[in-house]
């Protein structure tokens, strides 16, 4: 039987994980194509990648911000204009390396794993 502390532990390292994963993730969704946040978030809690709009507003903003990710406003028949987030030359640069570095770990994990 797990003691509270060693679930705290344990919660703590699987949000770590998907913290670590989750602008890997939100730039692999945006790469397939234009995508609104709505959608994006859920995508996300699809995969079990559960994240709140909290969350992924300053990420998106802060890729943004870095030049990898850019925005349009598109009308909507649903009510307001809707912003769909696109991947920018660099952004997809970025996503290669970030892919290749997957790789990498993913490797690595598989061999421990043995």
């Amino acid at each position: 039987m797990k003691t509270e502390e060693q679930e705290k532990t344990i919660e703590n390292a699987q949000v770590q994980m998907r913290k670590g994963i989750l602008e890997f993730a939100i730039l692999l969704l945006i790469s397939k194509g234009k995508i609104y946040a709505n959608d994006i978030l859920v995508r996300l809690k699809d995969a079990n990648l559960v994240v709140v709009e909290g969350t992924i507003y300053p990420l998106l903003s802060r890729l943004r911000n870095s030049g990898l990710v850019n925005y349009t406003w598109e009308e909507s028949k649903a009510g307001p204009p809707r912003k769909y987030y696109i991947l920018t030359s660099k952004g997809g640069d970025f996503l290669k390396s970030c892919d290749s570095q997957w790789q990498i770990l993913e490797n690595a994990v598989h061999l421990f794993k043995k």
